[in-house]
């Protein structure tokens, strides 16, 4: 069985020569673009499992390149930039993005993203599962019940409280923007309602007791939802 192909459009060599091997060392096959033009292609040809995609590329900004990716193309994007503005994340997890990491970054910290990002595509592509486990949360989509380990009774949770938590559930360790969340639970009309999210965020932490620290913000951005590392 081939090794998943990582594709990386970045235009600094220096990336490359780092990325390359490391990625070879962690069991996949790195595929080496330096323009948007040039990662177009080749995740068009190459369909890789993942995609590092670099914002500040010579021939288009990686901004406008993630919509382009996602028209074609299923593999998560993991943004790599030196761009540390909250409003540039937030942009690119909106268009579409999975994750964001800034530059520099921890080599550990970037493998550890892209296994969870292929993991978790992996899972989108399979049957929808009727049981989320996530840490010691239990998630029963069926019954439209959560319950914590060890206690006999479910949470008690609203409608909204429901669709908020299985929302950040089925994306474990991704970041969920406040647009997303907020039109997904809420609806397009309440995507900048900022409040709602913050009122009921602070009321599902309550609820989940022990478990309120897999619930993750990312200042100014959105949550991640799971446990740390992934």
């Amino acid at each position: 069985m081939s090794p998943p192909r990582i594709l990386v459009i970045d235009d600094e060599p220096q990336i490359h020569r780092f990325l390359g091997p490391a990625l070879e060392a962690a069991g996949y096959a790195p595929l080496r673009a330096g323009t948007a033009a040039e990662g177009l292609r080749l995740a068009a040809a190459q369909a890789p499992a993942a995609i590092l995609l670099d914002l500040g590329l010579p021939d288009q900004d990686g901004q406008a390149v993630i919509p382009r990716l996602r028209a074609f193309s299923p593999a998560p994007i993991l943004v790599l930039s030196a761009r540390d503005q909250e409003a540039e994340k937030v942009a690119a997890l909106d268009a579409g993005a999975e994750d964001y990491v800034e530059k520099p970054f921890a080599l550990a910290e970037l493998l550890a993203r892209i296994r969870v990002a292929l993991r978790r595509a992996a899972k989108e592509a399979a049957p929808a599962p009727a049981l989320l486990q996530v840490g010691p949360l239990r998630i029963d989509l069926a019954a439209r019940s959560a319950r914590l380990e060890g206690e006999a009774e479910p949470l008690r949770l609203t409608p909204r409280e429901w669709a908020l938590l299985t929302a950040l559930a089925r994306a474990p360790g991704r970041v969920l923007t406040q647009r997303q969340l907020l039109a997904s639970v809420w609806g397009p009309a309440h995507a900048e309602d900022a409040q709602y999210l913050r009122v009921y965020i602070g009321h599902l932490r309550q609820k989940l007791g022990p478990a309120a620290a897999l619930l993750r913000t990312e200042p100014g951005v959105g949550y991640r939802f799971g446990e740390a590392g992934g």
